[in-house]
């Protein structure tokens, strides 16, 4: 697939692997629809990128801020040919705990934003991309989406974040199937430790020790090689209903 003069939503475009793509495709011509729930991080990247870029503060699980995005992204670019699934987020909780039983509230959140917010954008996603031409083909377009080495790996403390993250994982081949028949592929990817704003909170130190665990190389992943690895989805037609692991041959311990 031809990324040049193509349109793409990305969610949590405004920060991070998001974000990382949304500049690599916006380098390669593609126009891009930031979708991102923190505004200021979101018009910050699209003001970044200019012309080819647009911003709009979104829910990625509200089914009427997907609409509007993927709406605004018609209206501003006149269609859609892809999705880029990076919003995410994580909380801490063992499932019995020194205070007690993990928070339901908490664990229902994760669940909402990571995994349900996830398959919300991509039926809405799906239903425009197929409305675009076909080309020869047959390929209407991709939805590349972010699951986590914890939906194999979960450490302990992360019940909530590995379950969002493996229901991902479970659902890439059947939506693959379901999309196969309007030419639309659909990718996971799985990245290991990478170098995000969340963990740019961390102490240097820990940061350090972090990605010394990683076999090679012994780092952090940088949001650039999550990027990379999106690109070559969208280009590579035969990359289907498959769930790629991107961490230098890490396996997570038990904590």
């Amino acid at each position: 697939m031809e990324i040049q003069k193509k349109t793409f939503l990305i969610t949590g475009g405004g920060s991070g692997l998001g974000g990382a793509t949304a500049r690599l495709l916006a380098e390669s011509g593609a126009s891009v629809l930031i979708a991102d729930i923190s505004r200021e991080a979101g018009e910050s990247v699209a003001t970044e990128i200019g012309g080819r870029a647009r911003f709009v503060e979104t829910n990625v699980a509200d089914e009427g801020s997907v609409k509007h995005a993927i709406d605004t992204a018609l209206s501003n670019f006149g269609g859609l040919h892809g999705a880029i699934n990076c919003a995410g987020i994580g909380v801490d909780g063992a499932a019995l705990g020194k205070e007690g039983p993990h928070r339901l509230d908490s664990f229902t959140r994760v669940i909402q934003v990571n995994l349900i917010g996830t398959f919300n954008v991509i039926r809405l996603a799906a239903a425009a991309i197929a409305q675009q031409a076909s080309s020869a083909g047959g390929d209407r377009g991709v939805i590349v989406n972010t699951a986590s080495i914890a939906a194999f790996d979960g450490q302990i403390g992360q019940a909530a974040y590995s379950a969002s993250k493996g229901g991902i994982v479970g659902m890439t081949l059947p939506i693959a199937r379901d999309l196969a028949r309007y030419g639309i592929r659909v990718v996971t990817i799985a990245p290991g430790i990478f170098d995000t704003p969340l963990l740019g909170k961390l102490p240097e130190q820990v940061r350090q020790s972090l990605g010394e665990q990683v076999p090679f190389p012994p780092r952090l992943g940088q949001p650039r090689e999550f990027a990379a690895l999106a690109k070559h989805i969208i280009e590579n037609e035969m990359l289907n209903g498959e769930v790629i692991r991107l961490d230098g041959a890490l396996r997570m311990p038990p904590k």
